[in-house]
């Protein structure tokens, strides 16, 4: 079992290592330790406390603390979605921003096993709908793994799609490539 302090004392080094704070905010805080905690005890991995877990890793891999969107979305917004994690402006300011969620929606999906409505602000002047419901209808969490390589700095990873940002050298997503390889039978 981890305890709070566990998950504090990683959260705390990830974010010193990477130039981040965690988020200004002490009960703020103290909730997110806790959700990773939890779904540390449950699934075995800190699953981002913001987002719903399936406890199949491989279709968790992309939102396990520090999810695969925190760098971009610091970068970008000052901020990680569930603001866990901040930079120091947000820190020193106080002011935690709203954060839109990167993940795609094909994986949204695929962990809620139903159809995910991409919501969209009500144009000027007009009130806002309510949503539709999504068609409940399963998906199959069909996962097709591969080779990537980052080219800055050689980093190999096998999964669905490479990271937003190279876990080694910070090299953006753009910067991997796939590794093709093809097995031969000699019979």
């Amino acid at each position: 079992m981890t305890t709070i302090e566990q998950t504090r004392k990683r959260a705390e080094a990830d974010a010193k290592t990477y130039g981040y704070y965690l988020t200004p905010q002490p009960d703020l805080l103290q909730m997110f330790l806790e959700g990773l905690k939890v779904n540390e005890d449950r699934y075995g991995y800190p699953s981002c406390p913001c987002r719903l877990a399936t406890g199949n890793f491989e279709i968790d891999r992309d939102i396990i603390c520090p999810c695969d969107y925190r760098d971009p979305d610091v970068a970008e917004f000052g901020a990680c979605y569930c603001r866990l994690y901040v930079n120091k402006a947000v820190f020193e300011s106080q002011n935690l921003p709203e954060v839109p969620e990167r993940r795609p929606l094909e994986k949204q999906e695929r962990a809620y096993g139903t159809q995910v409505v991409a919501q969209q602000a009500p144009a000027q002047g007009e009130q806002e709908k309510p949503a539709a419901p999504a068609a409940a209808q399963p998906q199959k969490a069909e996962i097709k793994k591969k080779l990537w390589y980052c080219k800055q700095c050689g980093y190999v990873v096998f999964r669905e799609d490479p990271p937003y940002v190279c876990p080694i050298c910070k090299a953006k997503r753009e910067m991997f490539a796939e590794i093709e390889t093809k097995v031969e039978f000699k019979g």
